[in-house]
């Protein structure tokens, strides 16, 4: 059940403020007795409460009394003010993740052959997604409708923005597609394409009906790999990353003379 304190009140100052609204303009010592507040607290809450602009004091009066303001007011202050505490924290939050990632990004890099495996859409897709983000330098990605894919819409419209954030920090991206995969692009993705990529100096679009395979090239380094179901080869079943920079290189071999061959798409 929702609570007063659910939005920064103590157990004290939702009960006074609670109390307030049923007895009306009261001075603390009645307060105290309508809302269980013991007197020896009673004016510590009361002015925590005014900071909080949930009551208004009559300070003509003797002794001094109290109203609660309006629910709708208070409840719309609370909010505000939690609001900006929460801005307030994730602004924090982001100052540290600047230190850190300067910090860890200066330690160097592991060169040790590793490969990982991701099984299901959902898995799938966070680790391409995740690689994207990983590279520093060159992204090729490859794709055909000739072999299965992931959905096309999230997995697109993801891409799309990754692939945005990697032109911003310097990477170079080509583009390699069957045109029946281009045919086959939900119109958002292609707008965004047109919209934010297209004009890019280092993203370059092309396509061959010669490619078979879906996968990604990072950093002349990394390879991810869609894997077909093993009983249902229309159908997609994981995603495979090999950071081997031998095989890397053996992938980026086979796939230049496509890509030298292939034809630049007119958006």
């Amino acid at each position: 059940m929702a609570s007063l304190r659910d939005l920064g009140l103590s157990e004290y100052e939702a009960r006074a403020y609670r109390a307030l609204l049923n007895t009306g303009p009261a001075t603390a010592k009645e307060l105290s007795r309508a809302s269980d507040v013991p007197m020896g607290r009673i004016y510590d809450v009361l002015n925590s409460l005014e900071q909080y602009n949930l009551v208004r004091s009559q300070t003509a009066s003797r002794p001094k009394k109290y109203v609660a303001v309006e629910p709708a007011t208070a409840l719309d202050r609370l909010l505000e003010d939690k609001k900006r505490e929460l801005d307030a924290q994730a602004e924090q939050y982001e100052e540290i993740v600047d230190d850190l990632s300067v910090e860890l990004d200066a330690a160097e890099p592991v060169e040790e052959q590793f490969w990982t495996a991701a099984v299901g859409a959902e898995n799938a897709v966070d680790l391409l997604i995740e690689r994207l983000a990983a590279a520093e330098d060159r992204i090729v990605v490859v794709g055909s409708d000739r072999s299965p894919l992931f959905d096309v819409s999230e997995l697109g419209i993801l891409a799309v923005d990754e692939l945005e954030s990697a032109l911003d920090r310097g990477v170079t991206i080509e583009v390699l597609l069957t045109p029946g995969l281009v045919d086959s692009l939900p119109p958002e993705v292609g707008n965004r394409h047109r919209r934010t990529l297209s004009e890019h100096p280092r993203y370059e679009v092309r396509t061959a009906p010669n490619v078979a395979g879906t996968f990604n090239l990072i950093d002349a380094t990394e390879v991810t790999i869609h894997v077909p179901h093993p009983l249902e080869p229309d159908e997609p079943f994981g995603v495979i990353d090999l950071k081997d920079p031998e095989f890397a290189a053996d992938v980026q071999e086979l796939y230049g003379p496509r890509w030298e061959a292939a034809e630049p798409l007119s958006f």
